[in-house]
């Protein structure tokens, strides 16, 4: 199993490093991180999708208008996961699973890129992304992006417990390697992706939390994403009480699992130098992306 770290949506909102801790100048840099990975008998799975090529071609007929302006969606295909597979040599027909964290636009919107997958999602997440009831609902999720998505395969929290954390195992048609772990409070059917890896677990946390000092002993956020997660939380408790089972597991020295989030361009380019082979780096020497 091979694990390609990948940024499928790239955002740069107005405030620097009041989003992303270390830009200098006046726009931000946030990212849509995803992996894809290269299985030995079940294809290539992708987890979440990122912005996707239609979206680039016609953006305020798929997102709303709102999450464009404000975070400041950069629509170039070279960020779309459709021209990342295929600039590793595949074809998007090789992609046959596609795992969610969520619905939310940022992460679902290249579902229709990749039309021999099965989509792999919590049951409630669906369910709450069908009724898309209130300003934020009928924004965050935009059925144009996954409509035309054809097998589609759904999950009820069940299984045994994965470090204290409840689970979906045998996932239909895909490795026992990877795991769905709900992680509600975001959305209600929000969920984190585990890959078992020969150097320990791999828990791509979604939207559970957005910046990289979260995860800390004693967290911390820059304004623009705390203001961020407040507007788009379902349940703010359940979310901060899932954030704090996170932050335990991260520190934890004896649980082998490394925690990153879909947002963080530090998390993401450190993942990127391990996956490549490049010698680990402490996140703060990190150069920033550009």
């Amino acid at each position: 199993m091979r694990i390609h770290h990948l940024n499928c949506g790239c955002m740069c909102p107005l405030g620097g490093k009041l989003w992303d801790g270390v830009s200098r100048g006046l726009t931000g840099q946030l990212v849509c991180h995803c992996q894809l990975i290269e299985t030995d008998r079940h294809g290539l799975v992708l987890v979440d999708t990122g912005i996707g090529s239609r979206d680039v071609e016609d953006p305020y007929e798929r997102i709303s208008p709102l999450f464009v302006r404000v975070n400041r969606i950069q629509l170039d295909h070279r960020y779309t996961a459709l021209e990342q597979v295929r600039s590793l040599g595949f074809s998007p027909r090789d992609v046959r699973h596609i795992v969610l964290t969520h619905l939310d636009f940022d992460h679902a919107g290249g579902l229709e890129d990749f039309p021999e997958a099965t989509v792999h999602v919590l049951r409630a997440e669906v369910e709450e992304a069908e009724v898309r009831q209130g300003f934020i609902h009928r924004r965050r999720y935009r059925p144009e992006q996954w409509d035309g998505v054809r097998d589609w395969h759904f999950y009820d929290p069940s299984g045994e417990q994965w470090f204290g954390f409840g689970s979906v195992r045998d996932l239909n048609g895909l490795p026992p390697e990877i795991l769905m772990i709900p992680l509600p409070g975001h959305t209600m059917g929000h969920a984190g992706i585990a890959i078992d890896t020969p150097e320990g677990w791999l828990l791509n946390a979604g939207d559970a939390y957005f910046h990289r000092h979260e995860m800390d002993e004693e967290p911390s956020c820059t304004p623009g994403l705390l203001a961020y997660q407040r507007m788009m939380e379902e349940d703010r408790p359940l979310r901060l009480h899932n954030q704090e089972r996170l932050r335990a597991l991260a520190n934890d020295p004896y649980s082998d699992v490394r925690i990153f989030c879909s947002h963080d361009p530090v998390e993401l380019e450190a993942l990127q130098r391990l996956s490549t082979g490049w010698r680990p780096l402490r996140a703060e020497s990190i150069p920033y992306m550009q």
